[in-house]
Order: structure tokens, then sequence, then C-alpha cells
């Protein structure tokens, strides 16, 4: 398995910042005269305190927040290596400060949810409302060196949702300066995002899970709050809080073992009692499904999931450090991260749960672990089918579908005229896509390759790549009706 797939609880939770060897960030004597080595050393010491408390299934994730700590302050020694400056000093010496006072302050067996807590993005706050409301107020700070800071502080009424979960929107302040221009109301309208970014939370065990939901990724109403991205995750009850709810503390288990997750991806789906659902729900659906597919379908159906599974392992990890984002790839994209996983798990819950084997013909959605397509055939037979294939992580190898054409004997023609046209066959339960480009791909060598081959290519941006795809019968779902993106 490859390092960055991992679980991050495997990775050492002591920090490595001081010494004179070739790992080290800081000379051992300047850390010395900037008191660094005292503040290490009283982290390590208060995370194995805070570590020691834990009960089995949460050490895990603890630890998953210290290693998250030490990516971000390793990187932000490093920027204050190469620079030196006072206010990058002063910055990375607050940020050991904070890190040292939350872990001393992290306790266990808070039996409600008021009160303080913490992670290594800083902390969040709840206080009891009427009607089982609460007050949220967060002040986050992800503290990466020099331009690189993540800082947001936004408050939230979150109530009851007839879930487990509490769940509300943020509180919006305007922030209305005295020389603002004036607008009119409809440009206004037009600049306010249609759903404002919110929140939900609930216990899983000794842990707090807070999820943000981020509609409009240019959203800029909130006062103070540079970026919402690190707002998901799991928090730690900070001090002995007397609450006043019973809240559920309830840690919703997934299928595997939440006291030994072996990838980033087994983390985050314990940490989370919508994605351990989801698990759960997957294995029963899978479990049922079987008995009802014929051989072929069976045996086809089994390696495509054991590909989705890989995939999910890759999901994770890939959105948390997004190579594509160059400039602040390093930065923990914990919204978007946990939101691909659940859709990942969504998407193949509409598969499995959804398996429409009793279909005929070839209009429907069809799904695999690399490829959808919706095919719409008309009373006159016309056929129109769009979707695309992608490869996992790889925003730049997708494949479009795109085509038209009609049915004819049975049997679908393309309305292409070329060496290489489009085809939809039908085999048992599934939907074979183009199960010639396959033998294409493999003499086409891209832009410099064939005379034909930019005519034969299916796949704009990769021209060597298949667009052979097999695919299953999946029922009507919101999860998969509108073809969510292709970058996965």
């Amino acid at each position: 398995m490859d390092d960055f797939l991992l679980a991050s609880s495997s990775a050492p939770t002591a920090i490595s910042l001081c010494g004179d060897g070739g790992d080290a960030r800081i000379k051992t004597a300047d850390c010395r005269r900037a008191g660094t080595d005292k503040l290490v050393t009283q982290i390590d010491k208060a995370f194995d305190a805070a570590l020691a408390k834990m009960p089995a299934n949460a050490r895990p994730l603890l630890k998953r927040d210290q290693a998250w700590f030490n990516e971000m302050i390793i990187d932000a020694a490093e920027v204050l290596a190469d620079s030196g400056e006072d206010e990058l000093k002063q910055s990375f010496t607050e940020a050991l400060r904070r890190r040292a006072a939350a872990l001393e302050g992290i306790a266990s067996g808070r039996p409600g949810i008021a009160g303080k807590w913490v992670n290594a993005f800083g902390s969040i706050t709840l206080t009891p409302a009427d009607g089982g409301a609460y007050r949220l107020a967060a002040d986050l700070r992800g503290d990466y060196g020099g331009d690189r800071r993540r800082t947001c502080k936004l408050t939230a009424e979150l109530k009851p949702s007839g879930t487990a979960w509490l769940a509300g929107t943020l509180v919006i302040v305007a922030d209305a300066p005295a020389d603002k221009p004036k607008t009119d109301a409809a440009t206004d309208a037009a600049a306010t995002p249609a759903k404002p970014p919110s929140l939900k939370l609930r216990r899983q065990g000794e842990t707090l899970r807070i999820v943000g939901t981020i509609d409009d990724e240019e959203f800029d109403g909130l006062n103070d709050c540079s970026s919402m991205w690190q707002v998901t995750g799991s928090y730690f009850a900070a001090g002995k809080d007397a609450a006043s709810d019973k809240a559920d503390t309830a840690f919703v288990a997934p299928t595997f073992d939440c006291t030994k997750p072996e990838t980033a991806t087994d983390e985050e789906i314990c940490a989370d009692p919508d994605l351990a659902d989801n698990d759960q729900r997957l294995n029963r659906a899978w479990k049922a499904l079987q008995p009802r597919l014929d051989e072929a379908t069976r045996r086809a159906l089994i390696d495509d999931q054991r590909n989705w599974v890989k995939s999910q392992t890759e999901q994770f990890p890939e959105f948390l450090h997004p190579a594509w984002n160059k400039q602040s790839s390093q930065v923990h994209f914990t919204v978007d991260a946990r939101d691909h996983v659940d859709g990942l798990q969504r998407e193949r819950l509409a598969l499995i749960e959804g398996f429409d084997d009793k279909r005929s013909g070839l209009a429907g959605v069809w799904l695999a672990y690399n490829a959808i397509i919706k095919v719409t055939v008309d009373g006159s037979g016309a056929v129109t089918a769009k979707g695309w294939k992608w490869d996992q992580g790889d925003w730049k190898a997708g494949c479009d579908y795109e085509m038209t054409g009609k049915m004819a004997g049975g049997a679908f023609r393309s309305d292409e005229r070329r060496k290489n046209p489009d085809t939809l066959e039908r085999d048992h339960a599934m939907l074979i896509v183009n199960r010639l480009d396959d033998a294409f791909a493999r003499k086409r060598t891209g832009k410099d390759g064939a005379e034909d081959s930019a005519d034969e290519a299916k796949c704009r941006r990769r021209l060597d790549n298949s667009s052979t795809a097999r695919l299953f019968p999946a029922r009507p779902s919101p999860d998969i009706d509108n073809l969510k993106g292709s970058v996965r």
C-alpha cells in the first residue's frame, strides 16, 4: 500500500522539529533560544496523557489528529527556516502553545455535547439554547507557514433535525462599510448563494463529529473567515464542563475494527456516523443482492466491487491533499475529502440497493466503479447517451460519453461514421460501452502516433485511453440521477 493511503494514526505522533541532523527543521541551538524544544516536549507529554484517557476506538482518531498537526507544524517550520521573519516566529510559537493547551485540556467521559471541543485546527464551543437547540461558536486556525494560513470564526444555530444529528445554517453577519456603493435588490440577490454553508453535528463515542456543507466554494459572506475547508472533523472534549443535555454517545461502528484502521479512508469512516452506517448498509445490500444474479453478472460485479473498494481506499487521501491544488495541496481539505467519501458510498448504495436486474433494453442509468452513463430511447427508437469514464485520482484522464443513434433490429446503431463508432451492447444484466475501443486503444500512441489515431480516439485529453466499460443497471436515485462530477 502506498504511504499516502495508510492510516495517519499509524504515523509517529512525536514532533520532530529540533536537531542538527538531516531531518531536523530547526537547529538545536535555535530551538533552545526560542524555547521551541520545551514546547515540543510539553506537547508530546500532553498528547501521551490525553491518549491514555481515550477508549480504544477513539485513540486512532486522536493519533490522526496529532499526525495532522505535525504535518502542519513541520510545513510551518520549513517556511520559518527559509524566512526567519519575526512575525512568522511569533505565529509559529503561538501555534505550538495553542496545541499544548488544547492537549492538556482534553478529557473523556463528558456526558453531553455542551462545552468546548478541540482538534488540530481549532476549537468549537456549544451553548444550550431553547427547544433542544445549540449555539455553536468556532475558532479555526490552520497555519502552514507564511501566507498559507486558514482562519475562520463563525457561529451557527443548530437544531434537532429528526435524526441523531443537530443541524443548521451559519449565522451570517453582514459587513457593510459606509463607503460601499449601493446596489439594487436584484444585484444583491444574484450575488448571494442560494444555500449558505451549513453544519451538522452529533456524538461519535468519545468524539464530537462536525460536518460542514459548502455549496458555493466562492462564498464570502462570513466575516473573519478566510476558509471553511477545515470545519469538518472529529473534536475532543476539553475539560469536565457540566452538560445539561443527555446526547446519545453511542459509537456507530462500520464493518471493520475501528481500533485498528488500516487506511486513511477507514479512519474517516470510523470518525463519521453517517459514513459508518453507509458501510454497514453496503455490506447488507451486497449480501442480499448476490442470490438474485446470474453467474456471469455476479462474477463481473464481484470484480467491479473489488475495484470500487480500491477506489474508496484512495478517495479520502486524494481529496484531503488534492494534488491539483498546486499552491495549497499540503493543506488539509477535510470538508471536501469527507464529502467525496460520502458521495462515493451513496453512489454505490444506489447501485447495490437499487440494482435493476429485471431491466430490458438499453434505457436507464448504468453505473460501474469507473464509469456512468444515462441512456434515453424515445418512441421512434432514437437513442441518446451521456456520461463519462474516469481514472481514479486523475482529473485529466476522463472519457466523455456523448452518443446519438437509433435502435435497428434490436441493436444500437451509432450516428458516427468512422472506423471506431460508439457501441452499446447488452450482456446478461450488464451494458458494454464501446467494446471495440480496448483493441483500438492498444494501437494508439497519442497525437504523434498513427495518422488516424485522433479519429479513432474516444478520450479527448489522452488519446491512448480506452473508453470501454462494463456497467450495471441502477434504478433512479437522487445520488446518481444528476451524474456527479467526473473527478473521482
